[in-house]
Parts: C-alpha cells; structure tokens; sequence
C-alpha cells in the first residue's frame, strides 16, 4: 500500500499537521492522551480499504504546532479543529468519526456542536467524570496531579494521575507489563516528548468538561458509547457506562483496556469496522 497523504492546515493559533489514507467515505480519527496520527498506526491502513481515513496530530502535540506554546486547551477549540478538518477533507457530507480518550471527548463536544457533520461516533472511553455521582472526588484528583506536577515534577504527577485512574486492587506496575507491539514501542520517544502538555494543559482542561447530556440525548441514534473489556472498574470507563445507561442504549466492549488501539489493534480495527458498518 502506498504512504498516506501528508498536509498542514491553519486553523487558530495552531498548525495542525494531518494524513490521509485510502478512499471511500471520509472516517476521521481523533486521536487521545499522548497521541497523535501514528496511534492509529496499527488500524489506519486496514480501514484505509473501505474509506478515507484521516488522523492527525491534536494541536501542541508532535508536529501540530502551537503559536503561543503557552495557551491554555480548551475542549471547544479541539472540536473545532476536528470540524475544520471535515470542512477541508469532507466539504458538506456528514463523516463517520472515531475518538479514544480525550479525542473521545473532543469528538462529544463536535457531536453536540456540529450535529450535522457527524454521520456516526464511536467513542472509546471519554474520560468526562464530570457527568458522573462522585465528579467532586476526581476534581479533587486532577487538583493534586496539577499540585504534584508544579511541586515535584512530570513523573511523580503522573503517578499520582495513574494510580486515581485505576481499578481497586490494581497497581501500576501490573499495567506497565503489557508487552507493546513493535510499532507502538518505538513511538515512546514521542509519547514521552508529548507528556507535560498532556499533563499540564489537556488533563485539567478535558476532565473538567462537562457534555450536554440533553443533546447527547438527543442525537443518540449516530452516537456509539464504548469501552475496554479489561478496563472495567477503572475511572476511564465509568462515564462511558453511565452515559450508555442515561441514554438506554447499548455499550460496545473492544478488546484490551483503556489502551486496547494499542495492545490489540487487529481485533480492534475490526471491531471498529463493524461498528460503522451497523
């Protein structure tokens, strides 16, 4: 198979740098945490065979670049750089769209905002924990990560931020013993270099954002709630549940956990597949 398509595009305050794959209806993927275009590395090409896919990197992570390094991350402006995208790519045809994690709830606010442009989302695990009964307990964790972040630095605010994000009884090093696929483990080095942005700007920002669960309501019927098998119990799954249970409809179960586009991309391509198909 040929390589993708690479181009930038402008958007405010940011370059976003962006690849295009394939043909057929346009699939955009919205990539989440520390990720970028090549987190879908091991699904774009086998998807590539019944559409236009299109990744990219979010803005201030990898090559999408930010003009002020220092601005703050808000949800609305993500969404609306995932709509310029549909604009540029897809002018006028609604598109199929896939997020995971915070590109999961980049991918709710387009929904919600943008209707019209969304033919059908699947989103994998959106960390909004503020929908859910005990939103007060994980203010205060992202209040303590953001704490430890200034005091002591990336890697103990990033222990604190794992171990809130776990099931009872887990530890991190239980997680840490997932054995990557070549692929995904060569892409550490820009994971890592992605890591304080995540931390500092796209944690506190994201998970303090609320939905609007009456339009969600609303526009259920092209809204498709997913999770991890092996995440149940864990904080990332939670709203993902809860939202699936307040809108009665169904939760679709990918392989792996939280990280499962990674650990498992082949089943997960597939499964992926079928949803949009459905």
């Amino acid at each position: 198979m040929t390589g993708p398509t690479i181009g930038s595009l402008r958007v405010n305050g940011a370059t976003l740098h962006y690849e295009v794959r394939g043909q057929g209806p346009l699939l955009l993927l919205v990539p989440g945490g520390t990720g970028g275009v090549s987190s879908f590395d091991g699904i774009a090409d086998d998807l590539a065979a019944a559409y236009t896919v299109v990744t990219y990197d979010p803005r201030g992570m990898s090559r999408s670049t930010l003009d002020d390094p220092e601005a703050e991350q808000q949800v609305a402006e993500h969404a609306d750089d995932a709509l310029r995208i549909l604009e540029l790519l897809s002018p006028g045809e609604p598109a199929r769209v896939f997020g995971s994690s915070s590109g999961a709830i980049a991918a709710l606010h387009l929904l919600t905002a943008h209707p019209g442009r969304v033919e059908r989302l699947v989103a994998h695990e959106p960390p909004v924990v503020e929908v859910l009964p005990d939103a007060s307990t994980h203010r205060l964790l992202i209040a303590r990560v953001q704490a430890t972040l200034r005091a002591e630095g990336l890697m103990p605010a990033m222990a604190v931020f794992a171990a809130g994000l776990k099931k009872a009884g887990d530890s991190i090093e239980q997680k840490a013993e997932i054995k990557l696929p070549p692929q995904a483990a060569a892409r550490v080095e820009r994971t890592m270099a992605n890591l304080p942005f995540f931390v500092g700007r796209i944690v506190p920002s994201f998970m303090s954002y609320a939905p609007d669960i009456q339009r969600l309501e609303a526009l259920s019927d092209r809204l498709v709630l997913a999770c991890g098998q092996d995440s149940r119990g864990e904080l990332p799954y939670r709203p993902a549940a809860f939202l699936a249970e307040r809108l009665g409809t169904d939760l679709l179960h990918f392989p792996g956990g939280h990280t499962g586009l990674t650990t498992h991309p082949a089943e997960f391509g597939e499964l992926l597949a079928k949803a949009f198909r459905a």
